[in-house]
């Protein structure tokens, strides 16, 4: 069985990829990641195997990453504009006049204990990779880094509306990628 230590540089590739996309600055995601594993290595009797290694790791991270934010503050963040991957998902669902959907989402079964396998996880966290990068970032720090709109809306520059409408469009695409690689095999026989 690998080292503790090994352990931890086996998963240094997975927190990078992590990191980038929150910061959009290799060097920031680099340091971010290294803190990370400095303090992991640190203090590994922290890490009492209730959860996986990995799981703890992030957890580490997302701290250093809110921190690596607010010292950034002042720097300018570009967000990517790429025209192609600005198709508003609303386009792809039909409503009827009232605003109801025009054919309803397909069941769903028990979330709940869905949530719990570990496949769920795994093509959730491909369906937001596919996310576009902006709508991948934003969602992230929302929802995995659980900052506040207020908190996002002013490391980004955002205006309140914006973040709402990226966030809406991501949950929506969200949605339809669990939808097709998730739910619908479960409906299958």
């Amino acid at each position: 069985m690998p080292s503790f230590e090994q352990q931890v540089a086996d998963l240094r590739d997975y927190l990078l990829k992590f990191a980038r996309l929150q910061l959009r600055n290799e060097a920031w995601a680099e340091d971010a990641v290294s803190e990370t594993v400095l303090a992991a290595i640190a203090k590994p009797q922290a890490f009492d195997s209730r959860s996986q290694l990995k799981t703890w790791l992030v957890g580490i991270l997302k701290h250093k990453i809110i921190d690596a934010l607010r010292h950034h503050s002042r720097e300018a963040t570009t967000l990517d504009t790429d025209p192609d991957h600005q198709t508003d998902p609303l386009d792809l669902i039909a409503f009827q006049a009232d605003g109801h959907f025009s054919q309803m989402p397909s069941e769903w079964g028990n979330p709940e204990q869905d949530a719990s396998r570990r496949q769920f996880f795994e093509i959730l966290e491909a369906c937001t990779n596919k996310l576009p990068a902006v709508q991948g970032r934003l969602f992230l720090m929302r929802e995995w880094l659980e900052l506040s709109s207020e908190e996002i809306c002013k490391e980004l520059q955002l205006t309140p509306t914006n973040l709402y409408v990226q966030l809406h469009r991501a949950r929506l695409r969200l949605r339809e990628c669990l939808e097709m690689h998730w739910f619908a095999k479960a409906v299958q026989p």
